[in-house]
């Protein structure tokens, strides 16, 4: 069995799968504006969709309720990739947490992406 997707609430959908796109490598695969969809995948065939809330689920996101319920996060192949997104992150004014840390085992920070989701971005050593 392998994760086939999560699908994610925000505002701002265009603003979202871009911040995806331009720092993890997803691909945007479908955006459509009118029905307030986008689909990206990840290298591994993971699906990521972006939605308007919808009322018949509650119809909030995490900008509406002002609080971050979940996060996300990424493993990048080297310590050194996390080191170098922080400071692609950091240069572009993105809500970043710190500067990365050793955290539970890892190297790893924090940021938040468009829509008001956190995002784990880390490296683990081989075990």
């Amino acid at each position: 069995m392998r994760l086939n997707h999560l699908d994610f609430y925000v505002p701002d959908i265009a603003a979202t799968a871009d911040f995806f796109v331009r720092y993890f490598g997803l691909e945007l695969r479908q955006m459509n504006e009118r029905i307030g969809r986008a689909i990206l995948h990840d290298d591994q065939g993971t699906e990521i969709v972006l939605s308007r809330p919808l009322p018949k689920f509650g119809g909030a996101d995490q900008v509406e309720l002002q609080r971050q319920t979940y996060h996300i996060g990424f493993i990048l192949a080297e310590r050194l990739d996390v080191d170098r997104l922080h400071g692609r992150l950091v240069t572009d004014d993105a809500a970043v947490s710190g500067p990365p840390a050793a955290i539970r085992g890892g190297w790893l920070f924090y940021c938040t992406a468009p829509g008001n989701l956190l995002v784990e971005v880390g490296w683990r050593p081989p075990a």
